[in-house]
């Protein structure tokens, strides 16, 4: 890559990186915050349901601040909010405060991709390099965030490590405002008229006016065009897909504890949760599906690739505890087979909403993808508290089964649509 590139890919993998770093590290401490707080599972879901939620809901509006204000001042407001977030965590003496704090780390996270990607669609010429830089970034947060709260919890009091875990952002921030870099000089490559998106194979039109702002009536006008095709059906099984990822992942760790295989042990005098490394192996696992994913859909139908791990979903949260049943390899088995179809999922949709959204609104397309998958979605995490407190875990894994089967069952019906 060209200088420029180069650093418009260290800046944005450093921010992706912190993004999915506090994402996914959030269902470790949940095991932790149910005792202390002594809050049922329903409640502290419907608290961290609504600061992931807010990753959704704020989409829209951070890609129309990215399209007026340029992204970098966002990106760095983001990892500043998000890191702030995190840190009051640790200050929370109860769970009201506690919301808060999750509310404005969810608020500052929504920030991100918008900003992120459009960066990316603006300033660097190989675009599609970048973007892959950009992805490597997303999972070395994905998969080593978690497992060093891990691994710090089993030394440090978990509001020590919710302080040690927000120091990484202080340094993205110091790191990333002494990268330069050239926001638009794609865009000014290709005179400013079109700017086309090798993430997702297709072009999008500039949406501003000619004094910055931007026309909400075409926006409105786009989004109905946009729900008159294909797309509504497949923003519906994102928003499935949503559901059982935020409500499989979010209180993954505290089922896993509960299974009598994986109690608590002691090392080096410190208690350690084994299940906390089990979450954090499946997602390190999720890295493979990613990569194979996104490789399938250059060789496979699309459609057919989705139905097919959505399928494989619905049948792994059905086995998932008798597994454990059978055996502690058998289960560990499963959780590999689960995270890697789980993130395979991903760019598998991502590919098909490029394939159902005209190129002049692939922008728009993707900003009600990551509201459906971010906003929608969430709500799984709520679902499962509730399940988990007035039912149990099988019950839980039985109704995301059965979401994951509504939208196979979707994918079908786009399929003899076509």
């Amino acid at each position: 890559m060209e200088g420029n590139d180069r650093s418009i890919a260290g800046f944005t993998m450093l921010a992706h990186g912190i993004f999915h770093t506090y994402e996914l590290s959030i269902p470790l401490f949940i095991v932790i915050w149910l005792d202390v707080f002594d809050v049922s599972a329903a409640v502290l879901g419907i608290v961290v349901s609504i600061g992931y939620g807010l990753i959704g809901v704020g989409a829209l509006p951070s890609g129309i601040l990215a399209d007026n204000y340029g992204s970098r001042r966002l990106i760095v407001a983001a990892v500043v909010g998000m890191g702030g977030g995190f840190f009051l965590l640790a200050l929370a003496p109860n769970v009201y405060t506690l919301g808060v704090a999750i509310v404005v780390w969810g608020a500052a996270a929504s920030i991100y991709h918008p900003a992120g990607l459009s960066l990316i669609s603006r300033g660097a010429e190989e675009r599609g390099t970048v973007f892959a830089y950009h992805g490597v970034g997303g999972n070395v947060g994905t998969a080593f965030g978690p497992l060093l709260a891990a691994l710090l919890l089993i030394f440090l009091d978990w509001r020590f490590v919710i302080v040690a875990l927000a120091i990484p952002a202080v340094v993205v921030v110091i790191l990333g405002s002494s990268i330069e870099f050239d926001e638009t000089a794609a865009t000014a490559t290709d005179g400013g008229e079109r700017i086309d998106d090798e993430s997702d194979g297709g072009e999008r039109t500039d949406s501003g006016d000619e004094d910055g702002g931007f026309d909400l009536q075409s926006i409105v006008a786009d989004s109905r065009l946009l729900f008159t095709t294909g797309f509504a059906l497949t923003f519906v099984i994102v928003m499935l897909y949503g559901t059982y990822y935020r409500g499989l992942l979010t209180f993954m760790p505290d089922m896993i504890a509960n299974l009598p295989q994986f109690g608590t042990y002691t090392v080096l005098g410190q208690s350690a949760e084994p299940s906390q490394y089990v979450y954090t192996g499946l997602l390190m696992v999720g890295i493979l599906g990613q990569y194979a994913g996104g490789r399938v859909t250059d060789h496979v139908k699309t459609e057919y690739a989705l139905l097919s791990t959505l399928v494989a979903l619905a049948v792994l949260a059905v086995v998932f505890l008798p597994a454990a049943s059978v055996g502690v390899l058998p289960f560990l088995a499963v959780c590999a087979v689960l995270g890697f179809c789980l993130y395979a999922t991903a760019p598998i949709y991502q590919v098909v909403i490029a394939e159902y959204a005209a190129e002049d609104v692939h922008g728009l397309s993707y900003g009600y993808t990551y509201l459906g998958m971010f906003g929608v979605g969430a709500g799984g995490a709520a679902l499962a508290g509730t399940l988990l407190t007035y039912f149990s875990a099988p019950v839980l894994l039985a109704t995301l089964g059965a979401i994951a089967l509504v939208a196979a069952g979707l994918v079908v019906v786009v399929l003899r649509a076509l």
